[in-house]
């Protein structure tokens, strides 16, 4: 085999890599304080503009979850906290996700309203799409139980157990357990005395 010459390697310092790249080594470089980072990441400091933006968003129908994948928005784990942290936004919050529900109910009768697919198979019958159909009642038993969830009172499946018209509650009288009583008074005094 014949035999080759290979130079030793240098050992990589910041030096010679700043040396063969045309940079410095770091020591004429601006402090790291004069440096501005750009801004990455989402942001987690509570900020009114973006906590508006967001009630606005979810008044409008749209998901806490989908908002919360853009990249200019907060973590939905970082609205959270700031429910808890700041009650302005609690309360905005509050309000928006009950305008939410009226926006759905909204949409229930936007979906209802659109006329289904039609298609015609192959002798020519024309008839409506059945999963089309399957699908809009989908989407709008999604909406409607969000909504009554949201927004019980208005849209929820009230059950009333009133015994007036007025609301008031059923009044209720134990007959058989004052009657019964009144059988054992009888039982003790007929022992009584014989």
């Amino acid at each position: 085999m014949p035999e080759t010459a290979t130079k030793p390697r240098k050992k990589a310092t910041k030096a010679t890599v700043a040396a063969e790249t045309g940079g410095s080594t770091g020591a004429a470089q601006k402090p790291a304080q004069a440096q501005k980072k750009p801004i990455t990441g989402r942001p987690t400091k509570y900020d009114e503009s973006i906590a508006s933006e967001i009630c606005v968003r979810l008044a409008n129908g749209e998901a806490l979850r989908q908002i919360c994948m853009e990249d200019k928005m907060p973590a939905q784990s970082t609205v959270y906290l700031w429910l808890t942290r700041f009650p302005v936004f609690s309360e905005m919050y509050a309000r928006a996700r009950e305008d939410q529900a009226d926006t759905l109910a909204d949409e229930i009768q936007a979906i209802a309203d659109e006329m289904p697919m039609e298609t015609t198979d192959k002798d020519g019958n024309t008839r409506f799409d059945s999963a089309y159909i399957n699908w809009m009642r989908l989407r709008i038993d999604s909406r409607k139980w969000v909504a009554a969830k949201l927004k019980p009172r208005k849209y929820g499946d009230r059950v009333a157990l009133e015994g007036t018209p007025d609301g008031a509650p059923i009044k209720t009288e134990d007959a058989g357990s004052s009657r019964l009583f009144e059988l054992i008074k009888t039982m003790e005094m007929a022992k009584r005395a014989g």
